[in-house]
């Protein structure tokens, strides 16, 4: 623990009133993934009642409606929560920020760059991952369009947080197995996941464009 009574670095980071997490990194990431996968797994259940739905289109639903959860539960809560850890209670919510933040202690410290990609994260692009859940499962004829728009807002979140880090000095890691853990392998799926979906909308966008071409007559 540091003299500021945090165990996040730098460790002169000032926290005022900071209070240490109540729950174990193992409980917090068991109810997540327990949530998770609970969420996913009747997702893709009731997405097979859906008439001319792939397998690739389940997946794609049990992806934001997870992703959309996400963004609007736990990213909002931190957004709209600049004291979630001075919170003397084990809120769950709370205890999950105050345990990433040992993998990025920008989030403890409410810098601004995160903050803001955060916020817009939540209140955009998570209930538009579940209007997308709904067009998918409704074959709109916008789906592959608001796919495409999530993901590259996705993907601009990503280089933001990851760029902004980088030109701060890249060290606000409690030591390397929370950097890879967290900060790297948590955000990881928000990468690989919207990159694929980026590719796959923009070749169904630009196939339903295609004109045939006119074969010349003799």
């Amino acid at each position: 623990m540091s003299s500021e009574g945090h165990p996040y670095v730098p460790h002169g980071l000032y926290l005022p009133g900071y209070v240490p997490g109540f729950l174990s990194m193992t409980t917090i990431l068991s109810v997540y993934a327990g949530v998770s996968l609970v969420i996913v797994l009747l997702t893709w259940r009731l997405s097979g009642r859906c008439a001319k739905i792939s397998k690739i289109d389940r997946l794609l639903m049990c992806w934001f409606i997870f992703t959309g959860l996400t963004h609007i539960i736990l990213e909002g809560y931190f957004a709209f929560s600049p004291e979630f850890y001075k919170e003397k209670t084990p809120n769950y919510l709370a205890e999950v920020w105050k345990e990433y933040s040992k993998g990025d202690s920008r989030y403890a410290a409410r810098d601004a760059g995160v903050v803001a990609v955060e916020g817009i994260t939540a209140v955009l692009e998570g209930p538009a991952s579940l209007l997308a859940v709904y067009a998918i499962a409704t074959r709109k004829p916008y789906s592959y369009s608001l796919q495409l728009a999530i993901s590259l807002g996705q993907l601009y979140g990503d280089a933001a947080y990851f760029i902004t880090s980088f030109l701060e000095g890249d060290n606000f890691a409690t030591s390397p197995f929370y950097y890879w853990a967290y900060y790297v392998g948590a955000n990881s799926s928000w990468v690989v996941i919207p990159a694929l979906i980026v590719i796959r909308s923009w070749k169904k966008i630009s196939a339903a464009f295609q004109v045939p071409k006119k074969t010349k007559s003799r």
